[in-house]
């Protein structure tokens, strides 16, 4: 119970709690920074938290995710359907990013909607081959465009909800 309460009073636990919450799949930055700012960080914390937590997990999906999913098929059959699920996910995404590249991957990532974001862009990316080097910079960007949308949403959220009550 004192990691829970430190990671629910203090500054710092605030900010890994945050980091956290924004390394899990689909919820992501856009789950990340609306958590950290409902756990009272301002802001300027709330928002690199959750950009770093983000983009934690982007280079090894990057560079492994392939491996993984050959490895999965081979000692784990049972979990095939799911590979198979994630693997036409990639391709169905890939193909958005495809036509632009690194811009597409930017603007792909950048959009903070479910089934968009840096997991899956991350995903698409190791799908179409991209290299590690180019691929990450498109994939930071986004997460950070993403994250100035989320505090923009999160504010108005914020405002719109107090000035209700």
């Amino acid at each position: 119970m004192e990691i829970l309460q430190w990671l629910t009073t203090a500054v710092p636990g605030k900010c890994l709690f945050t980091m956290l919450v924004s390394m899990i799949p689909i919820i992501e930055l856009r789950g990340g920074i609306p958590f950290g700012v409902a756990l009272g960080l301002p802001y300027e914390l709330a928002f690199p938290a959750a950009v770093v937590g983000n983009i934690i997990p982007a280079p090894f999906i990057i560079v492994y995710i392939r491996r993984i999913f050959q490895w999965m098929r081979r000692y784990l059959p049972r979990l095939n359907r799911l590979v198979d699920k994630l693997e036409r996910k990639a391709h169905l995404k890939g193909r958005k990013v495809s036509r632009y590249q690194y811009l597409g991957l930017w603007l792909f990532v950048a959009i903070p909607l479910p089934g968009t974001g840096a997991w899956t862009g991350s995903l698409a990316a190791a799908f179409l081959d991209m290299r590690l080097k180019k691929a990450m910079p498109a994939v930071i960007l986004g997460v950070m465009t993403a994250g100035c949308i989320m505090i923009a949403l999160t504010h108005v959220g914020i405002n719109l909800f107090s000035t209700a009550m």
